[in-house]
């Protein structure tokens, strides 16, 4: 896979968690909060694809093999961080709106 590949499927992988994660969000504030876990689940698959592309570039970085590093490079990581921040906000958000639900229903 050439570098530009591996970019790509990085910002590819991060942004499909990134979104999934907010359908998650979605349904927890309609109540269905079996369906967001499923997708909180899915989101978690996305990430774990990006970020197991990212571990493989530092293990062989730090093996010796350089990286170029680029701007996409650059914007792929930039794009992983978010997705990360935005999974673990919208996780603990849904654990939140499930403890809002069960207040009004008490």
């Amino acid at each position: 896979m050439s570098s530009e590949e591996i970019v790509f499927k990085i910002i590819t992988e991060a942004g499909n968690a990134k979104g999934v994660s907010f359908e998650a969000f979605a349904l927890a504030k309609e109540g269905k909060f079996a369906e967001a876990e499923e997708k909180l689940k899915e989101a978690n698959q996305f990430f774990h694809q990006a970020h197991d592309i990212q571990t493989e570039l530092i293990t062989k970085e730090a093996q010796g093999q350089k990286n170029e590093v680029s701007i996409l490079m650059v914007h792929a990581q930039d794009h992983l961080a978010g997705a990360t921040l935005a999974k673990d906000l919208i996780a603990e958000m849904i654990q939140m709106q499930k403890e809002i639900h069960n207040l009004k229903i008490s």
